[in-house]
């Protein structure tokens, strides 16, 4: 949608660059909205553009758009070889003239702002494909930092070997120190730990600032092993988790640092170059599954001991709460009769957490068009029908609104040529959703449109739930999976069952294999708006509990809304375990 707004506006102007207002999503917020952050360059055959805000950026050529490599705008500053000041100041950080000249650093004079004058800098120079994108500035003689253009990618990713194990540390000193004790394979993030740390973990409003780990998608997917050695501090640990998150946790390790030393550098000085090795060897692998010493989890045992486990997030609703909460890593099954609102009700939850926690999502609904899924994410966000009827609907500007919700909150899994999609396929994409969006959250509906190999079904079904789980867990996301029962008779009274774990079409593992199960029940589609939440099953005591409750349904614009009613506790299945 901004692509289509950058072609309009340029239009108008002529050969040459210019500066005009950013049309991005993300510069909404900015408190100087006037200012024209989005530098334009126009030739004969196209045009680039890059935002110093918000990073936005691009290229459309007349002949074919094309996605183009990280760009940005660069002043000329006048860098020379090292200085003999350059020179002590990295040896006094224990970095030689050969490590300095490995990286291709600079000498110049340049203003920063922090000091409030010109004076002799470092040049750290951010490459891309072997051409200076952008540069790091440091002053060596305060602490002080600018930037020249805006590093979009790791510091050092030109010269990575994706067939060692990958360093990744938390800024271009801590690269140089790992090269001076004699690993070379290793990288820095661009920008350091500056995301918001809540409670230890990374705002969601924060994902964008990660966009550096999409850029190095090739090495990254290509790289078997890759050791995160952030800094010894909480931002640093928060930042380490969430690249584990979005990198995959099972091909992650993490480096700690001892007590004394709060990053790479600080070791080489401390302790010495083979400390530093050590450590690098030592790594030990984020937990996803294996042995690991006890002691490995006693921080968390600790924490768990003084603040209690805590609840999930909130599904929007108090009283689904008492049932039901929503927890990264798991996997929710959920199941409900044919137009009971079971994909309605997932999708509420999704806008409800988009909208109060910022959460990100990856949606693949088999059964909806991508452009009928948005249009009900859309009527649930501005409380609208999307469709003409009874009820005004949305205006233009309420669609507006919607659209840029549902594109700063949602992707989507699309099999465009409708043929079914391989299990392996699915999850690869879902990888990339994390790991180019930072989602939180990932939806199928339903399973049964995935394709099965030529194997019995209940061994299929299986295997696709240790598949699905296992993501949720490598990656921290909460997996819905939509699975429909068996058809079930009515009773002497013309009344449908409730259907729960045991009772969906397939195999008996979609009880004994998830997290959490519910069931959305409507008693009466057709005469009444209520609508029951049942779980059948929650694996921790912490998440929430067996039981029921109901919500009201609004069938014009499909959405949930809470009901005065106690929740009534203890409702078990009789045929399922506890």
């Amino acid at each position: 949608m901004e692509q289509a707004k950058i072609s309009v506006m340029v239009q108008n102007l002529g050969i040459g660059q210019h500066k005009i207002h950013c049309p991005s999503f993300d510069c909404r917020d900015r408190k100087k909205k006037n200012l024209k952050t989005l530098a334009v360059k126009v030739d004969c055959d196209g045009f680039v553009y890059y935002c110093h805000h918000c990073d936005f950026r691009g290229s459309e050529n007349k002949k074919k758009k094309v996605e183009v490599e990280p760009m940005t705008v660069m002043k000329d500053i006048q860098e020379k070889d090292l200085s003999i000041n350059s020179l002590q100041w990295l040896s006094d950080r224990g970095i030689s003239e050969d490590t300095a000249k490995k990286l291709d650093l600079k000498t110049a004079k340049n203003y920063i702002t922090s000091v409030g004058s010109e004076t002799e800098c470092l040049i750290f120079p951010y490459t891309n494909k072997g051409h200076v994108y952008a540069s790091k500035i440091r002053s060596i003689s305060d602490k002080g930092f600018a930037c020249n253009g805006s590093p979009q990618s790791f510091f050092n990713i030109d010269n990575i070997d994706t067939s060692q194990p990958l360093v990744v540390v938390e800024g271009e000193m801590d690269t140089l120190a790992v090269i001076q004790a004699g690993y070379d394979n290793v990288v820095s993030v661009p920008n350091g730990s500056v995301m918001k740390v809540v409670d230890g973990e990374i705002d969601p409003q924060s994902d964008g600032k990660f966009r550096f780990i999409w850029n190095a998608k090739e090495v990254i997917e290509n790289t078997e092993k890759i050791i995160i050695a952030t800094d010894n501090d909480s931002a640093g640990k928060a930042m380490s988790e969430e690249m584990a998150r979005r990198i995959g946790r099972h091909k992650c390790f993490r480096l700690d640092f001892p007590e004394d030393c709060k990053d790479a550098n600080e070791v080489l000085l401390k302790k010495g170059a083979m400390e530093l090795l050590t450590l690098i060897d030592e790594a030990r692998a984020f937990p996803v599954s294996g042995l690991y010493d006890a002691d490995h989890f006693y921080k968390s045992l600790d924490k768990l001991y003084e603040e209690g486990y805590g609840r999930g997030e909130s599904t929007g609703y108090s009283d689904v709460d008492e049932l039901y909460t929503v927890v990264t890593g798991q996997m929710t099954v959920v199941t409900g009769h044919p137009s009971s609102g079971k994909s309605e009700f997932i999708d509420q939850i999704m806008v409800n957490l988009a909208k109060s926690k910022g959460w990100k999502f990856a949606v693949c609904s088999f059964e909806n068009q991508p452009s009928i899924q948005i249009a009900k994410l859309i009527s649930k966000y501005c409380q609208k029908p999307f469709f003409e009827g009874m009820s005004p609907r949305l205006d233009k500007n309420d669609l507006k609104i919607g659209k840029e919700f549902v594109q700063n909150y949602f992707s989507f899994v699309h099999q465009a040529d409708g043929s079914l999609a391989s299990l392996p396929s699915i999850i690869e994409r879902l990888k990339t959703s994390v790991l180019r969006m930072g989602c939180r959250g990932v939806i199928i509906d339903p399973y049964n449109y995935i394709s099965r190999p030529d194997v019995k079904e209940t061994d299929w079904v299986s295997e696709m739930l240790t598949s699905l789980r296992t993501f949720a867990q490598s990656y921290d996301v909460h997996l819905w999976l939509i699975a429909h029962p068996t058809k079930m008779m009515r009773d002497s009274s013309g009344n449908i069952p409730v259907p729960k774990g045991n009772d969906i079409s397939g195999s008996a593992h979609f009880f004994s294999k998830t997290d959490v199960g519910l069931t959305v029940h409507r008693p009466n589609p057709s005469g009444s708006n209520l609508a029951e939440i049942h779980c059948w099953k929650c694996r921790y005591s912490w998440v929430g509990k067996q039981g029921e409750t109901t919500l009201n349904y609004n069938s014009v614009t499909t959405s949930y809304k809470q009901r005065l009613q106690k929740v009534t506790d203890n409702f078990l299945d009789d045929d399922c375990p506890l």
